[in-house]
Order: structure tokens, then C-alpha cells, then sequence
């Protein structure tokens, strides 16, 4: 490895991973710091007990909320970063989600460009993650290119059956678009979706895509276990002159031309505190956003879910005009399967016999409403541990959205409806804290997600987005890092 390589790159999550699979093509030495290792293939992906009890796959690591209470926050640091167990509903946010937008209890602001702009991007995102989906079934949908590289992932009876009965009930289910080869997926084991880990056999995630197509290139190289420490800039130039990193308890340090920050949106923001770069206008760490989040179950006795792969629809029908007042709610989408043993491993005094019936008649579901910027919704360092202070925004909407979905799903004939809303110390979609905008005063980042104070220094992940809109961030933080990616290239050319 090359002590000076021309990009270095911190993560290799859905952020890093795709801005090195933009950059690759360029011929530029790519270097990609990665903290953990790849998931091996003998590891216990389908074992739900071993997922939901012993966290398998989680680090152990604790930060502390705001009280100063540790508690583990359930990341994963793993080739592929979080992608690597998520749902892999790679959908694109609306075009309003970047205009400014009034919600009950707030607003979300502008982004400092409109949907147009990032639209090819996302075009770009959605063949490099090779995306299922039909772009005719979702009235919210925004503008494409043309469609879907391939056509939705296919109900299974069960779940065509529920999306009739939601039909008759008033609302329109559209065909969420999906990172998954359902075939692969199946033929490797017929269990599980939601959290579990991918081995590289149908989860279109940051490994499988970004970085295979990154490493492809002779140029490319990754470093595991390499848990970088600090970054440090010249007082003269204002460039990060330096990437300093352990691993296997030596510490190196590579003088790379460019510096990207891809570590996610915690990790990120305390990268840069701890090295006390690009925080000129005290904007690091702030305004983090985590989904208001809700798992709804819905009971029929008559109806009957033998589906094995039931991620296939979302409502979007309250995304906009969702409010009494016209003020938008959020997102429905199904779940993966909430089979008995995650029944029982959540509820340990549930009978077996009772977690089998009921996960046999129920349709499950998750909810998401925005998450709006809060400047004290935060992320920093006390006594070098990362404190997470977390401020929940826009609840209101999101009441009305369980309440809404809750009407609709006894409607269609489910007379049973359980609703559990997340824990807020877990982040799930997790950004913000080093946020694009237009302004240096306001943001951290400008609209190429370059920092301000720093010319050589970008952030393509969740760290990036000013705002959480109300849908999975994962496909949007692709299509910023391709397109970050390109002007990069155009610098390296020029």
C-alpha cells in the first residue's frame, strides 16, 4: 500500500463504498479504511436467536445519551457498514423532500438544489444496486429516467391477498423498490430478512455493489480493521495533509491528495470533532435526525401468512397531503417477517404456541415520519466517548400516521392491531451532523459535499443529508456520493 495514495476514503458503507465504485474508472489510487472485517461466510446469518439475543453482529461499543447513560447503540462495523443487515428498500425521496416543506409541529428546510439535479444520480444508484420496483405505482413518485432496471420483486399469495384487501380499504399499496435477487436470496436459506446479515447471496447492499464494482479496479485497494483516529490539516493550505489510522495496535498515517468521510453519521461528525477539523461554524454534530419509527402487527384469525419474503409493498398515500390540515404524515412499509422466534425472543413470556399463531395471521408493519434538524440534536464528545443527544421532532405527525394506518388496517379486516414505537437511543436511519447547504455560516458542507473549510476534504453518507425526509436514506446517499464522485473526477482531470 501506497503511503500516499491519491483518495483516501473512511468507511466502506453505503457512502464509501459507492463513492469508490464512481471513482474507480478514474485510474486515481483509491485507498478505502474500513474498521471492521467481512461478515465470513460460516457466520450465523439465518439464526434469529443468535441475531436478537447475543447481537451476533453487533459491536459491543456504548455511547451515553443525554443523562450521561451508556448504552449500546447497535451499529455494525463490518465490510459494507450497516447495509450489510438492512431491508435494502433503496426508494428515492420525493422531489418536494427538497423543497422546504411545512410539518405540524416545524419545517424542513430547502436544499441548496431541487430534485432535478440529483435525479440521474439516482438513475446511477439504482443500476449500480440493480433496484426491483415498477415507477408507475406510486403516485408520490418522482420523475425517472425510464424505468426500474428490473421489475418488482413478486407478492407471495399471502401478501397479494393483503394488498387487495388494502386496495378495497381505500388506500393505493405501490411495489416498494428493492436491492434483493429473491431467487439467491430464498435458495440460500428461507428465513429471515430485516437484520440479517448478507453473505453475499441476494442483498444488493454497499459490499455486494459498490465496493465490487470498486474493487474490479487494479486501482483500488481496501484496508480492514482500520480504525482511524484523527485527521490533520495544514494551517497553511487548509487541506487535510494526513489520515492517521490503528490497526493491530500500529498506528500509519497516509498523506492522500483527497480525504472522504464515509463512516456514517455518528461516526463521521466524531472523526472530525476529535480532530478538530471543518467545524468553523460549529455545525458538527448537529442536527442529527433519526426516524420517528414505528412496528405495527396486524391480526386476522382468518387471514393466513405463509409468506416467506413479505417486504414487497409500502403506502404512500399520507406521504403529502396525509394531515387533517394537509400537513404530511410519513412512509408504510412492510416488514420482513416477524416469525415466532423473534415474537418469542421480544416477548419471552409469550407462549410458543401463541407467538405461531400469531405470527401465522399477522401482517407486519414499519412506519417512518421525518425527523426535522434540531441544531441541539446532536452529536459530541464528553471525556473523548461519543454522547448522543437526541431531541424527537414532528411526533404529532406521526401519531396521526399510526392512527391513520391503524383505521385503514381494521378496514381492510384485521380487528387486532399492535403498534411499538423504537427506541430512540437506537439509531436506525440515522444523518445529518455534518450537513450540505448553501451557506458556510449554516452548514458544514457545500452542495458538492466538500467542506467549507477544507478543499480536499468530502462526506458522501448520512452525514451529508440537511434533511431526513420520511423514507430510507440509503439509496439517496448513493446517488450523492456518484455524483460527488464526478466532481472529483472532473478535479482530477483538470
Amino acid at each position: 500500500m501506497s503511503d500516499a495514495p491519491d483518495i483516501v476514503i473512511v468507511g466502506s458503507g453505503m457512502g464509501g463504498a459507492t463513492l469508490a465504485a464512481g471513482l474507480a474508472p478514474s485510474g486515481a489510487r483509491i485507498t478505502i479504511l474500513e474498521r471492521g472485517d467481512r461478515i465470513p461466510d460460516d457466520a450465523p446469518a439465518r439464526d434469529p436467536w443468535r441475531i436478537y439475543t447475543n447481537s451476533a453482529f453487533r459491536s459491543p461499543e456504548t455511547w451515553l445519551d443525554e443523562k450521561d447513560n451508556p448504552f449500546e447503540p447497535g451499529n455494525y462495523y463490518n465490510v459494507g457498514g450497516n447495509s450489510k443487515l438492512y431491508g435494502a428498500v433503496l426508494i428515492r425521496y420525493r422531489a418536494q423532500d427538497f423543497d422546504e416543506m411545512e410539518h405540524y409541529e416545524g419545517v424542513s428546510p430547502a436544499w441548496p438544489f431541487r430534485y432535478e439535479e440529483l435525479a440521474p444520480w439516482y438513475d446511477a444508484a439504482e443500476k449500480l444496486y440493480q433496484v426491483r420496483g415498477d415507477v408507475s405505482g406510486d403516485a408520490t413518485e418522482p420523475d425517472h429516467a425510464g424505468p426500474y432496471p428490473f421489475p418488482p420483486v413478486a407478492d407471495e399469495t399471502a401478501i397479494r391477498v393483503a394488498r387487495e384487501r388494502l386496495v378495497k380499504a381505500g388506500v393505493r399499496p405501490f411495489s416498494l423498490p428493492l436491492g434483493v435477487d429473491i431467487e439467491q436470496w430464498l435458495a440460500a436459506g428461507k428465513t429471515g430478512w430485516d437484520g440479517y446479515p448478507d453473505l453475499r447471496c441476494g442483498k444488493m447492499d454497499a459490499e455486494t455493489c459498490g465496493l465490487a464494482e470498486a474493487l474490479a479496479h487494479d486501482n483500488v485497494e481496501l484496508v480492514t480493521g482500520a480504525d482511524v483516529t484523527s485527521l490533520q490539516a495544514d494551517p497553511e493550505t487548509g487541506k487535510i495533509s494526513s489520515v492517521t489510522y490503528r490497526k493491530d495496535g500500529e498506528e500509519t498515517s497516509l498523506t492522500p491528495a483527497i480525504v472522504a468521510v464515509c463512516a456514517g453519521a455518528v461516526q463521521t461528525a466524531a472523526l472530525l470533532l476529535r480532530s478538530g477539523v471543518a467545524n468553523s461554524s460549529d455545525r458538527v454534530g448537529r442536527c442529527f435526525m433519526n426516524h420517528n419509527a414505528t412496528a405495527m402487527i396486524a391480526i386476522d384469525p382468518r387471514f393466513r401468512n405463509d409468506a416467506v419474503y413479505q417486504k414487497t409493498f409500502g403506502i404512500n398515500d399520507w406521504y403529502l397531503p396525509g394531515g387533517d390540515s394537509g400537513k404530511p404524515l410519513g412512509n408504510v412499509q412492510l416488514l420482513g417477517r416477524v416469525t415466532p422466534d423473534i415474537l418469542k425472543i421480544q416477548v419471552p413470556q409469550l407462549p410458543g404456541f401463541a407467538a405461531r399463531w400469531i405470527s401465522g395471521h399477522a401482517l407486519d408493519l414499519y412506519l417512518i415520519s421525518e425527523d426535522l434538524p434540531d441544531p441541539e440534536s446532536r452529536v459530541v464528545l464528553k471525556d473523548g466517548k461519543i454522547q448522543l443527544i437526541w431531541r424527537r421532532s414532528n411526533m404529532k405527525a406521526h401519531q396521526e400516521l399510526v392512527k391513520r394506518t391503524r383505521a385503514t388496517l381494521r378496514k381492510a379486516g384485521y380487528p387486532l392491531v399492535l403498534s411499538r414505537l423504537f427506541d430512540g437511543r437506537v439509531p436506525s436511519h440515522q444523518c445529518g451532523t455534518v450537513h450540505l447547504g448553501d451557506d458556510p455560516n449554516t452548514s458544514v458542507l457545500d452542495p458538492d459535499c466538500r467542506s467549507w473549510d477544507h478543499p480536499n476534504l468530502f462526506v458522501t453518507d448520512a452525514a451529508a443529508l440537511p434533511t431526513s425526509a420520511a423514507v430510507n436514506p440509503a439509496l439517496t446517499v448513493a446517488a450523492l456520493a456518484l455524483r460527488t464522485a464526478e466532481t472529483i473526477r472532473q478535479e482530477l482531470a483538470a
